[in-house]
């Protein structure tokens, strides 16, 4: 079974075509007009080791708020057309992530309920011209759009650059744990039958 997506997203504030392939090895295409959302992207594929080729256009003459949180909302989308019924997957993910000084731990359930837990704070409000609360705004929107419950975390950190890149590395991580096919698990995992 070939778990891939093709989203295409469009209103009046953006304008984003997707294409996802959980089972790739991490290769990416990311151009959405904000250079550091698309290194945050580029790290998310490339520790997830899902391809993904994303191109967004929207209003960044008022701010970024509506590109990002449209971004995650299309990749959770993405992330649930692909995964289809589930059969087979591990379901959790987790995982503790140091970079220099910072450490995350991110874990998540593809539980078909949406929830995000976030408790992150961020010494700096802006890293160059990002802002750094929309780190929540795209979690929060792909948490929603993928159904799945997700819990980021960062215990500590002092560099904005460097909890925003832990946050992405460790949530790709956590994910590619609960994407992984488990050999003992030949149904769906969970006593109800569907997920």
């Amino acid at each position: 079974m070939t778990r891939t997506a093709t989203i295409s997203r469009k209103t009046k504030e953006t304008d984003i075509q997707l294409k996802l392939n959980l089972d790739g090895n991490g290769k990416s295409d990311i151009e959405t007009g904000i250079g550091f959302f698309n290194h945050m992207l580029t790290s998310f594929s490339a520790h997830s080791l899902i391809d993904l080729t994303l191109k967004a256009v929207g209003d960044l003459d008022v701010d970024g708020h509506h590109t990002v949180e449209d971004v995650g909302i299309a990749l959770g989308q993405a992330f649930q057309t692909a995964l289809g019924d589930k059969k087979g997957i591990r379901r959790y993910g987790h995982f503790l992530l140091p970079m220099d000084e910072t450490l995350a731990q991110s874990a998540l359930d593809f539980s078909g309920r949406p929830c995000l837990i976030y408790q992150v704070d961020f010494p700096v409000a802006t890293v160059g011209h990002f802002d750094l609360e929309l780190v929540h705004e795209f979690w929060q929107g792909f948490a929603n759009a993928a159904a799945c419950n997700l819990h980021i975390n960062v215990l500590y950190g002092s560099n904005g650059h460097h909890i925003s890149e832990a946050i992405f590395k460790s949530v790709a991580r956590s994910i590619r744990m609960a994407l992984e096919n488990d050999p003992r698990q030949t149904g769906i995992p969970s006593t109800k039958g569907v997920l």
